[in-house]
Formats: structure tokens, C-alpha cells, sequence
């Protein structure tokens, strides 16, 4: 039996999926699509019965892919689970009233109910039931309230009889529904939802924002640090007796000896500079990234389950339509400084190809991984924290001004933003801790496989002499332009597979303060590593990808040239941040209004 569960956006079903399927599940894209669905089992009597996370709909008249999608695969179901919004009953009966139009066996979830209750909502669920002809299941899927009479239900459903009504009647029966089955009474706000109404305030509310982020970052830098120097130490006691021992069965040098060891000479092996496969390899993925990717997706995911992100998206539309965009844009951008991989893939919930472009774009030139951007700041602040912030700005430079030229140049209009806004829910522990371990799964087979190999390539491209012919190859760029030494090519070549490495190679070639500036913002903005240049490719398509790939190389050559030209005559550091903040003014100033370029 096939169970469909279907509902609008931010109603639970996702942890209602969890709940009846555990976290073994499989993620797959609807064919001929790039919209993700989740698949999964219930075990239930002895029987399998699979389980599809419908992507969130609003209503059968689809007005984006992902919608789209949603009611393709309505034909496929044996069974719907139809999962309403206690707190809003009303506009979710919307969607019920049609899917019961199709006359499948369905069952209503009456999810958030323990929520419903604490806001003085009373739901008569057995005279809903009564006036649908369809089993009404009261469900906290936090909790786990329901779920069990929810297994029942769904697998005893009988098929529905129900005559298809006109659009009017249905928006009439709606009204009608909701005034014989619920009663609302007075109460007072909550503590949470105080801090609903402040979060989007209109003056307050980016205040809020700025300084969550804030403590976001300080967070994970505070105890990433901690995290890191505990592996340290890990590594140095436990795991560096087996790197000597192996070392010894290598004979201490040769071929095999370069690539998986590395140089360990001295009585304590430096990790970052060994560059051996199981060296700087196994270091930089769990001794470094693994800490701070790990205290990203533990902050994010509380983020995403107390309701916060639909509230920054809101915030932030303003500045975002700057550049052609709304503010749903800022939630992969947002996921991108873990890693960019989960940013792009986050695109595709963008509702028209010109925003998926312009948002995939910016991302991938401007924003540095957690792991890329924690190293930037060990590099860059023992030079000093003006560095630090001349890096950064210059990142928001490009990024602003980037934006407003493609907000003109590609053709399209800017949707307005319609988007669900959550109440604040606080998060469940093991539902946490789920998610929290799905995505460090993620990270295991997606990103270390390319850290290994990516050490391992660069390795045997040292070792036959490849690097070298590149160096010589590059060496009027990487001098004449960016004004940065011959060795700093093995750096961006490595970057292709990983940055993080790559920024970590930087710091043994002795590169000046200016050097060092140029070298982190040419290696944030040029190519993206390969796991996010395949997710690229595979969201945009050949003929975008290849014009994205332009752009990239267009505005390296003028951001790494300007800052080597600047830095190295004209502008101190803290006249050339000035510089930026005055350019970015004046230039969406100039430009206003977009143009008409396609971008196909």
C-alpha cells in the first residue's frame, strides 16, 4: 500500500513522516525534475507499507514546480493522510475539501493539537469527522500524540463520497465547517509568541536578526575552537602511534609514503602541512571540518523547528529584491555558510528559473563554507582583525553588486513572497538529534570522500610534476593580476575539490598581509568545489551552468585584481572598506531598475 502524506507547507508533516517511518529513508527527485520527495517504510502487523512525503501544497492549482509535483503524484496513492494545521483550520480545509474530491480512502491528521489547545482553540474532531465522512485524527507529531490510532486509521480508510463542488461552495462550506466544529476562547500571549511579534517587527525585528546571527557565529567559533583542540589532542595521543607505525611498514619514504603519509619528519606530526591522504586528509575532514559542521547543523535545525527562518526570509525581502530576488532567498544563502552543497540543492523552492540562477550564482561566488570560513579567520586574524573585515566586506561588495547587475541584466519579473510563517515551537530533543544525524550522514558521503581525494589527486599531481607545469602555465595570472606567488597555484588547484584545504595550504607560503587578502577572496570566488559544481550543474543545466562558470571567472579576475591594484598603491585597508561601502551605495543608485537580458 502506497500512503501519501499531504498537507500545506509548516503543518508537520515532516516529523509526522518521521515519526511513522523512523530515519531510515531515501531522498529522490520526482522524474523529469529537480523537486525532492522523501520515501519511506511502516512496519504495522507484520506488513510494509510505503510512505511518500508529498512536497506542501496549498491548494491543486499549482503555481511552482514543487506544487506541480504534488498533485502529480496524487494518482499514484492508495491512501491519503491529509495533515491540517489545528491552529488554522480554516484555510487548511481548503486543500482537504479537494483531495476529497478524488475520492481515495483518507484519514485528516488534526496535527499541532497540543498547540491548538494552549491558544484557546477547541476542535469538536468527531463532529468534523461526522460532517466529512472521513476519520479525523487529533496528532501532536512532536510528541507523539495520535500516532498510533493515525497507523490504525490510515490502513482501515474507506474510500471517500464526496460530490466535486464549485470553487464558491467550497469556500462557503468552509466557512460553515469551521463555525460548527470550533470554539475559540480568550487567553493571553505567550512567552513565544511575544517574541513572534518582535522578530518581525519592523524596527525591531532586523535588530534581532542581525544579532542572532551574531550569536550563531560566536557560537559555533567559540565551541568549534573547543572542539577542534579536543581532536587535536585526540589525533596527537591517539591516532598519531598508527600514522608512525604505517609510516615504518612504508619504509619512512617512497611513492606510497608521499601520498598516503605525507612529510611527518620531527618527533610530532603537523597535520595541516603533512599533506598525506590519512594525515592532512583524515585531519582536515574530522579534526577540523566534522567540529564546526557539526555545531552549524545543530544551531540550524533548532532554527528551522522553532520557526525563526520563514521570520528572516520576511526581514530580509527588502534588501533582497535589490537584486531581483525575494526574501526565501536568503534561506539558501543562509544554508550555504555550512555548506554550499545543502544551499544549492535549496534553490529548486525557488518559484522561476531567473531567481534559481541569480540565487544559485551569488551563492556559489560569495559565500564560504563554515569549515572554509572558520579557517579564513584562524589565517587571517593573526595578521590583525582589519583583515578579517577587509575579506568580508569585500565578499559583501561583490555580492551586492554582482546581484544588482544580474537583477538587470536577466530577464524576468521578482514574485512577490508568499511564505508561511510558523508559530514558535519549541523543538523536540530526539526529533533534533534525528535530523541532526541525518544531515552529519549527508556530510560523511558527500564531503570526505572528497577531502581524501582531493589530497590524493593533488598528491600525484605534485608527484609527477603536473603542478609545476600548471604553476608555469598560470604564473602571468597569478602574478601580473593578483600579485600572488607561483606556489599559491597547488592552493586554487586543491580548491576545487575542497577550500577548506585549500585556505589551510595557504598559510605555509609565507604570503604578505595584501597577499593574503587577495589569496582568500580569489580562492571564495572562483570555481566552486566539486561537489557543489556537480549539484550546479545538475540544478541549472548545461547552458546556465556554462554562463554561471563565466561569471565566476569574470568577476575573480576584477575583484582579485582590484584588491591587489588597491591594496598594493592607492588605499590602505581601511580606505579601501570605506571605498566599497561607497561603491555599493552608489551603484544601486545608478543602476535602479533591471534590464531585459535572457539568460537563455
Amino acid at each position: 500500500m502506497r500512503i501519501l502524506l499531504i498537507g500545506n507547507p509548516n503543518v508537520g508533516k515532516s516529523v509526522i513522516f518521521s515519526q511513522l517511518t523512523g530515519v531510515s529513508v531515501t531522498t529522490s527527485n520526482y522524474p523529469g525534475t529537480t523537486v525532492e520527495f522523501s520515501k519511506g517504510y511502516m512496519t504495522y502487523n507484520g506488513e510494509k507499507h510505503e510512505i511518500i512525503d508529498v512536497p506542501g501544497t496549498y491548494d491543486l492549482d499549482p503555481t511552482c514546480q514543487a506544487e506541480k509535483v504534488a498533485v502529480d503524484m496524487l494518482d499514484s496513492g492508495d491512501v491519503f493522510i491529509n495533515v491540517v494545521d489545528s491552529t488554522n483550520l480554516e484555510r487548511n480545509l481548503n486543500l482537504t475539501l479537494q483531495l476529497m474530491e478524488f475520492g481515495k480512502p483518507m484519514v485528516i491528521a488534526l496535527n499541532l493539537w497540543d498547540e491548538a489547545r494552549h491558544k484557546g482553540i477547541e476542535i469538536d474532531q468527531e463532529k468534523l469527522s461526522h460532517i466529512l465522512g472521513v476519520p479525523v485524527v487529533p496528532t501532536s507529531a512532536v510528541s507523539g500524540e495520535g500516532m498510533q490510532e493515525l497507523r490504525e486509521k490510515c490502513l482501515n480508510a474507506q474510500p471517500v463520497k464526496w460530490d466535486k463542488l464549485k470553487q464558491e461552495k467550497r469556500w462557503e462550506m468552509m466557512g460553515n465547517i469551521v463555525s460548527q466544529v470550533q470554539n475559540l476562547s480568550h487567553r493571553h500571549h505567550t512567552f513565544l509568541e511575544r517574541l513572534e511579534d518582535i522578530s518581525i517587527h519592523p524596527i525591531f525585528g532586523l535588530p534581532v536578526a542581525f544579532g542572532i546571527l551574531y550569536l550563531v557565529f560566536k557560537f559555533i567559533t567559540i565551541f568549534g575552537d573547543l572542539l577542534e583542540g579536543l581532536m587535536l589532542k585526540f589525533f596527537q595521543s591517539v591516532y598519531s602511534p598508527f600514522i608512525f607505525w604505517f609510516s615504518r611498514q612504508l619504509g619512512g619514504k617512497g611513492f606510497l609514503h608521499y601520498i598516503f603519509i605525507g612529510d611527518i619528519s620531527g618527533g610530532i606530526i603537523q597535520y595541516e602541512e603533512a599533506m598525506g591522504v590519512l594525515t592532512t586528509g583524515v585531519y582536515v575532514a574530522f579534526g577540523i571540518v566534522l567540529p564546526y559542521i557539526f555545531l552549524f547543523y545543530l544551531i540550524i535545525g533548532f532554527l528551522e523547528d522553532l520557526g525563526y527562518l520563514p521570520r528572516m526570509a520576511i526581514l530580509f525581502d527588502k534588501i533582497m529584491h535589490k537584486i531581483g530576488l525575494h526574501g526565501y532567498s536568503i534561506l539558501p544563502m543562509l544554508l550555504s555558510f555550512g555548506c554550499n552543497v545543502p544551499g544549492v540543492l535549496a534553490v529548486r523552492n525557488l518559484e522561476t528559473r531567473r531567481e534559481r540562477f541569480i540565487t544559485a550564482v551569488v551563492t556559489c561566488i560569495t559565500i564560504p563554507c563554515m569549515a572554509q570560513t572558520t579557517l579564513i579567520f584562524r589565517m587571517m586574524g593573526k595578521r590583525g582583525g582589519i583583515y578579517i573585515l577587509l575579506v568580508f566586506v569585500t565578499l559583501v561588495t561583490v555580492w551586492s553588486l554582482l546581484g544588482m547587475s544580474l537583477n538587470r541584466l536577466v530577464k524576468g519579473a521578482t514574485p512577490t513572497l508568499l511564505i508561511e510563517v510558523p508559530p514558535y515551537r519549541l523543538p523536540d530533543f530526539n526529533v533534533q538529534m534525528k535530523k541532526l544525524w541525518m544531515r552529519l550522514t549527508g556530510f560523511f558521503k558527500e564531503a570526505i570522500p572528497y577531502v581524501l581525494g582531493g589530497v590524493f589527486i593533488v598528491n600525484l599531481m605534485y608527484f609527477s610534476g603536473i603542478i609545476d607545469l600548471l604553476s608555469k602555465w598560470a604564473a602571468p595570472l597569478v602574478r601580473g593580476i593578483f600579485g600572488l606567488p607561483e606556489e599559491t597555484v597547488s592552493a586554487l588547484i586543491i580548491g576545487l575539490l575542497r577550500k577548506d584545504v585549500a585556505v589551510a595550504l595557504l598559510e605555509p607560503i609565507g604570503l604578505t598581509n595584501t597577499q593574503s587578502v587577495v589569496a582568500v577572496v580569489v580562492l571564495i570566488l572562483y570555481f566552486p568545489c566539486i561537489a557543489t559544481f556537480t549539484v550546479l550543474l545538475k540544478e541549472l543545466g548545461g547552458k546556465d551552468m556554462l554562463k554561471a562558470i563565466g561569471i565566476m571567472f569574470l568577476v575573480t579576475l576584477i575583484a582579485g585584481g582590484f584588491l591587489n591594484l588597491m591594496l598594493g598603491t592607492i588605499f590602505s585597508p581601511v580606505g579601501l572598506i570605506v571605498a566599497e561601502i561607497i561603491l555599493i551605495i552608489l551603484f544601486g543608485t545608478i543602476l535602479g531598475e533591471r534590464g531585459d537580458m535572457e539568460i537563455s
